[in-house]
């Protein structure tokens, strides 16, 4: 199977799968709701022609594709939950998908439906999970515990995510990812704990080395901080840290940092810190949510493969991770190698605020669908020939 053939299939399916889009993001579901968007790609994998299993880990759908020719067996993730109210940028009271997981569904229904129809040229077996409860980074583990590797044995596993990048433009991340998330409580006692605890929270804000984007220019500046070698975003702490009743004087923290084992000193800050205001006690969970680090050899391949087809200038390479966004696909790049890559959805002359994740005013470019299903097909197909 070549390019040139997948391109020819997927071109038929554009309009279609620009339609899929627009019906899944006038129906938005939150975390662990996502009934009737499971529903939907069910109903699409079996149509065309998949083995297809529901209900795992809550709404996650996997279909199979058994290829005619032997290879590898090969897994292709994609989310499908809304963005809750709580999470949107600049207000909302509503569930809406501002975060692009209707565009990474309508991606991985094309994908399927593509290497669907070219399956007698298909070598091995993709596996297509479609994951739950990403927004609350809870859909991956249930998929986990349900046994959803352990059912299928992917020798690899990839993922598309939209980016605030020029249309059709590919971000690899090889090397790189996204940070973890680490939280904890501190918990003050004693005369006046209340004022200590609001001085406290301001000395742990204070350790963050990075601040919250305020404009669009600081948005734009991280855009190009994470393409810059050993730029400013090589290693950060993004730290939240504040009073949130008045009836307890407890300082919630949270905070993101890189490279991932930076947690342990960050927390012994934190407790210095803590000590210095007596009568306080920090807890922290055992472990922070793991940071996504994708591997180096399997990001190199995809960068080597994305030249050769959709041109050198349309892929860049990640050099330092998005200091305020978090992923549970870590945990299954923790298990098996693969790969994460942006999908650039800013369209010629739009605000980046129209194409970066959870802002309010989300509207990315459509056709980036199309150059995710040819790019993703393609590479998936060389990936199960091994």
């Amino acid at each position: 199977m070549d390019q040139r053939s997948v391109d020819a299939v997927a071109s038929r399916l554009d309009s279609e799968l620009i339609e899929l889009r627009r019906d899944i993001h006038r129906h938005p579901e939150t975390a662990g709701r996502e009934e009737r968007t499971a529903g939907v790609v069910a109903r699409r994998l079996r149509a065309a022609g998949l083995d297809v299993t529901t209900g795992v880990g809550g709404h996650g759908v996997v279909g199979l594709l058994a290829g005619a020719r032997r290879g590898r067996t090969i897994a292709y993730r994609a989310d499908m939950d809304a963005v809750a109210p709580d999470e949107q940028i600049g207000g909302g009271t509503q569930a809406a998908h501002l975060c692009g997981h209707d565009l990474h569904t309508t991606i991985g229904v094309g994908v399927a439906e593509v290497l669907a129809r070219l399956r007698d040229r298909l070598a091995g077996t993709v596996a297509f999970v479609f994951q739950p409860a990403e927004e609350t980074l809870t859909g991956a583990a249930a998929m986990l515990d349900a046994g959803v590797l352990a059912r299928v044995r992917p020798a690899e596993m990839h993922a598309l995510h939209c980016g605030p990048f020029p249309v059709g433009q590919f971000l690899v991340t090889p090397g790189f990812g996204l940070p973890g998330q680490d939280r904890g409580v501190i918990t003050l006692t004693g005369a006046d704990a209340m004022a200590r605890a609001r001085r406290l929270a301001v000395a742990i804000g204070a350790l963050g080395t990075v601040p919250r984007p305020a404009s669009p220019a600081d948005l734009d500046r991280i855009v190009a901080d994470v393409q810059t070698p050993d730029g400013p975003l090589a290693e950060f702490v993004f730290m939240r840290a504040g009073v949130e009743s008045e009836d307890r004087a407890e300082v919630q923290v949270s905070y993101r940092c890189w490279p991932e084992e930076r947690h342990v000193a960050v927390r012994e800050d934190i407790r210095r810190l803590a000590r210095s205001c007596g009568g306080a006690s920090v807890a922290f969970p055992k472990d922070p949510f793991p940071a996504m680090v994708c591997p180096e050899r399997e990001g190199r391949a995809l960068q080597r493969y994305l030249h050769r087809t959709v041109g050198r200038d349309r892929v860049a390479a990640m050099h330092a991770a998005i200091p305020f966004s978090g992923e549970d696909y870590a945990l299954f790049l923790d298990r098996v190698p693969g790969t994460y890559t942006f999908l650039g959805v800013r369209a010629p002359g739009a605000a980046i605020e129209t194409s970066y994740p959870h802002f309010g005013s989300f509207t990315p470019d459509e056709r980036a669908i199309g150059h995710g299903v040819r790019a993703m097909a393609g590479w998936l197909a060389t990936r199960t020939r091994g």
